[in-house]
């Protein structure tokens, strides 16, 4: 029986199932946000992904993460439904927690990932193609990239950092919500957001769950994990309260929404630095997000892209935001396995940086669009117009928010 660290397991754990907690918040954020006849509908897009993605997981997910490696783009299949681990095998980042721990908190954040996407394309995809759609982007886009990052592939082996995920998580996702979006055409009816109370509470749940997103992936109670914790608080707070001004500033009056979307940006920009700079730092990363992130949305909104509850904005400029700030700000003295930004001499790190977000995001982008079209010949990917206005929930699930 293999000694592990207690304390560090009994952390991922909680670590883990705060991640968790992060998918049904995303679920109520969602549909507070959408008509009352397409609640539903987006709901069982994030709550459909603990299925459809564990399963995707167990069997070949986190092998190809995590597993082997092949000329530094993805990995074997020698650890596909977990055959050859045990609970004695240690994780491939920490010999203080098992590799059962390190499986099941890679599998929330990958769980989470995919639905971030649906708020872009909201009220007009079958939910059958989004489960063909949930599968197919994991294999071809998530998995791949995952493994250059984070699992021994060739952009981690070059250096590039992320720690939490503004590559592997926020920027494809945003980036891949913009492919769906310039695919799939706008809406033909644009509904109000029927319950800003259960926006809030999803709101809620998914800034209380952050804190196992950032300082969860330190992967042990540690001087790294306490640094993210509160430069994922300080960001989050500061950049809701810069986008409240800017709403109230802007447009006459402070917007609720306004305010959990920027908080929302605070917490993906410093996503993938939350381990590498120091809390005085973190402070510039919430007034980056919540100016960055909100500018962002007003060029969508100019360019009429029907992205309907401003993923790309919030997670994809969000996302790479994050990255090109950690490769100014990062430093050894936060994190002796980090590396110093360009503020402390790090000019090739920052290069990398940002070559690795370009480059993810473009890659992201290209194969979503592929994906998607791949799918749309099989199968319808879009409702018809007359199932879109009379809503998803009654036609595609039979139920709705409300009973009589």
């Amino acid at each position: 029986m293999v000694d592990f660290n207690s304390t560090d397991t009994l952390f991922m754990l909680i670590a883990t199932a705060l991640v968790m907690f992060m998918t049904p918040g995303l679920a109520f954020f969602y549909a507070g946000l959408v008509g009352q006849k397409n609640s539903v509908s987006i709901m069982m897009q994030s709550f459909a992904a603990l299925g459809v993605t564990t399963l995707l997981w167990v069997s070949v997910g986190y092998s190809l993460c995590f597993s082997g490696d092949f000329h530094g783009v993805i990995g074997n299949l020698n650890d596909a439904f977990l055959l050859n681990v045990s609970a004695n095998t240690a994780s491939p980042v920490s010999g203080g927690i098992p590799l059962y721990v390190f499986f099941a908190y890679e599998m929330m954040v990958v769980i989470i990932t995919p639905p971030l996407i649906t708020g872009a394309f909201t009220n007009r995809v079958k939910f059958g193609a989004y489960l063909v759609f949930l599968v197919g982007w994991q294999l071809f886009v998530y998995y791949p990239l995952a493994h250059m990052v984070w699992g021994g592939g060739l952009l981690q082996q070059w250096g590039v950092l992320d720690f939490g995920g503004g590559i592997v998580v926020h920027a494809i996702a945003g980036m891949s919500a913009l492919a769906c979006v310039l695919y799939l055409g706008s809406r033909y009816v644009r509904d109000k957001p029927q319950n800003l109370h259960m926006a809030g509470i999803g709101m809620a749940i998914l800034w209380f769950g952050w804190f196992g997103f950032t300082a969860g992936n330190a992967f042990a109670v540690n001087s790294v994990a306490v640094v993210a914790f509160i430069n994922t608080a300080i960001a989050g707070g500061i950049a809701s309260f810069v986008w409240m001004l800017m709403d109230w500033t802007l447009e006459g009056k402070p917007k609720f929404i306004g305010f959990l979307t920027g908080g929302l940006a605070g917490l993906v920009v410093i996503t993938p630095a939350a381990g590498y700079i120091s809390p005085g730092v973190s402070i510039l990363f919430g007034l980056a997000a919540g100016i960055i992130c909100y500018l962002a949305i007003a060029f969508k909104n100019r360019r009429h892209w029907d992205d309907a509850l401003d993923v790309w904005g919030v997670h994809g400029v969000g996302g790479i935001t994050g990255i090109v700030l950690l490769g100014v700000f990062a430093s050894l003295a936060i994190n002796s396995a980090g590396a110093n930004g360009l503020v402390y001499g790090g000019s090739l790190f920052f290069g990398k940086e940002v070559a690795a977000v370009a480059f993810a995001s473009a890659f992201a982008f290209a194969v979503t669009y592929l994906i998607l079209f791949v799918i749309d010949r099989m199968m319808d990917v879009r409702v018809p117009k007359e199932v879109e206005v009379s809503g998803l929930d009654m036609e595609l699930h039979g139920e709705v928010v409300y009973g009589d």
